[in-house]
């Protein structure tokens, strides 16, 4: 078993609590990323790689020799010509670039309760992506996390702020989570 793992988004707050955990338990770690230029890998001792969804040769490249994957790449909302399609096509290319690497495993973040059906497009878009890593035919596993926070998260503190202000608290869509 290799002891290097890639996780997409290694300067991310998610990512990088991925990867400071990786590299407590003595693993190796390489940063598939698309600001190769924000700090952060000489803090923490990681590879960095790029995450060229658009060379397929390039990712295979920034993959091989990696054990396990950890996917955090995802997009919050469109932005920049980026779209949810996008980023489902972004997972598909990630997906196949691995299993063309060797990657043995993938685990890929999600978040809780996605559907088919959601209205609300993320959900939707992330049961998609999911559909696209357990049909990938690699080893995978999915977390399914409903609120991911700690140092340096801002959501939570956000929350807290809107809290203290108004009286009422709005949770947006169905509100069947």
């Amino acid at each position: 078993m290799a002891d290097l793992d890639a996780v997409t988004g290694a300067f991310s707050f998610t990512g990088g609590f991925i990867a400071r955990r990786l590299l407590a338990d003595g693993r190796r770690v390489r940063t598939l990323t698309n600001q190769p230029s924000r700090t952060g890998a000489e803090e923490m001792d990681v590879e960095v790689a790029p995450l060229q969804f658009t060379d397929r040769d390039a990712l295979i490249e920034s993959l091989r020799g990696v054990d396990v994957l950890y996917n955090t790449y995802w997009i919050r909302y469109p932005h920049s010509g980026t779209g949810f399609g996008d980023a489902i096509a972004n997972t598909r290319r990630l997906m196949g670039a691995a299993a063309a690497a060797g990657v043995r495993k993938v685990v890929h973040i999600s978040v809780c309760n996605p559907s088919l059906e959601d209205p609300l497009d993320f959900y939707a878009a992330k049961a998609r992506a999911e559909t696209v890593v357990r049909q990938s035919g690699l080893q995978w596993a999915v977390v399914r996390p409903t609120l991911i926070f700690g140092p340096g998260d801002i959501l939570i503190n956000n929350i807290a702020w809107l809290l203290r202000r108004f009286p009422v608290f709005f949770i947006p869509g169905h509100g069947k989570y």
